[in-house]
């Protein structure tokens, strides 16, 4: 790269294509896939994912909010997308025109997004959202909801292509909680069966069910996590597919100095040197994401060696000890979350040590950090947020 970065997220697209390809593989050629792209692709960058992974074929994609579904479908994303969470009223006109699939929970919503429906003419395609476990969002699977559903149905300009429920525990090793929320669903999906009404599209799998309960993956399981190469837990089987973890970050040195014993590092003086030291800054910060929390716990790579984190991270820079490794110098390349030579930090290593997990640790990587995009070992693209 001849591009400058601070810091960059760097992204193996071709990593991501592997672990939706092993997805395919666990789940066969009948189940559709629709992986999660919500929250900027879990940090990765939804659009240059979504396009990527629209060249091996996918099935559609999931997001949380209108604005995402949004800016994929200016980005030319013209599959499925379908808004897991709540959109407002307000919102509707814009969630028809651009064909966007929506979550509903209740009959008044559905109600509403008809009424718009029907005014500019178009139909709206909903997903029915029953809630058998999490207590969050969705149709309790009771009598009554099976009349409402009935009664969504016949509403004009609604067009029902999925039903779905989330799994509140699939992502530990006792599965008695999931597989009671999928006995709901299909008592619930029976039920609407019997009132003759048939609903193309049942989904419930998320990426622990997509590994371990191979007997829930019915029409379409969402892919989430998994996506991009890491588990959604550690009591899920390894073993049943092949990740690449697709994020690495890298920043560099910016300062290299020797401090003698019984010196304090950044506010506060909580680390206290107690030999000669050498200390390398590195330009990297909580306001980019990195977890205040590493304070004088987390590590880094430097020249294939791990260099410990040394007093408390700053808002943009923080402090590592670089006593132990030759001929650090400015400009160094320093990991922060991947592999130099045959050393590694995870992202699960890096979000334990924060009293964290590797699903916030990645959403929480900040707009200030851009985004370089891998495949066939080059560079392909870069997204700086605040650029664009």
């Amino acid at each position: 790269m001849n591009q400058y970065y601070r810091v960059y997220a760097a992204i193996d697209l071709d990593a991501i294509c592997h672990n939706i390809s092993e997805i395919k593989n666990i789940v066969g050629t009948d189940t559709k896939i629709m992986p999660v792209i919500k929250a900027d692709g879990y940090g990765h960058g939804a659009v240059p994912v979504a396009k990527a992974l629209n060249k091996i074929g996918v099935d559609g994609f999931a997001v949380a909010i209108i604005e995402e579904g949004i800016a994929l479908r200016k980005q030319g994303i013209t599959k499925p997308i379908l808004i897991l969470g709540y959109t407002s009223e307000y919102q509707y006109a814009s969630l028809i025109q651009h064909e966007i699939e929506q979550t509903v929970f209740s009959y008044d919503m559905a109600e509403a997004i008809s009424k718009f429906a029907v005014t500019m003419k178009k139909d709206a395609n909903i997903h029915i959202k029953v809630d058998t476990g999490m207590n969050r969002i969705g149709f309790k699977p009771t009598e009554e909801s099976v009349s409402q559903v009935e009664r969504i149905q016949k509403l004009p300009n609604i067009k029902i292509q999925g039903i779905f429920t989330h799994f509140a525990c699939a992502d530990e090793e006792d599965k008695t909680s999931a597989r009671h929320q999928k006995e709901l669903f299909d008592q619930f999906v029976r039920s609407l069966e019997d009132k003759g009404i048939e609903i193309p599209v049942k989904h419930v799998s998320n990426s622990a069910a997509i590994m371990d309960l191979c007997d829930c993956r019915m029409d379409m399981v969402r892919s989430g996590i998994i996506t991009y190469g890491l588990y959604p837990s550690e009591e899920v089987d390894k073993s049943a597919i092949d990740l690449r973890p697709a994020l690495s970050l890298i920043s560099h040195v910016i300062h290299v100095k020797e401090v003698e014993p019984g010196e304090g590092v950044s506010y506060g003086s909580t680390f206290v040197t107690e030999r000669k030291t050498k200390i390398a800054t590195i330009p990297v910060g909580y306001a980019d994401g990195y977890p205040r929390a590493l304070s004088s716990k987390g590590r880094v790579i430097i020249r294939g060696q791990y260099a410990p984190i040394i007093g408390r991270i700053c808002m943009d820079q923080f402090m590592v000890d670089v006593t132990d490794i030759e001929g650090v110098c400015v400009m160094d390349q320093v990991t922060l979350v991947g592999t130099d030579g045959d050393k590694n930090i995870s992202v699960e290593e890096a979000a334990n040590l924060a009293g964290s997990f590797n699903y916030e640790f990645v959403c929480g990587i900040g707009k200030r950090v851009p985004r370089v995009y891998f495949q066939d070992g080059k560079a392909k693209e870069a997204v700086d947020y605040l650029e664009d």
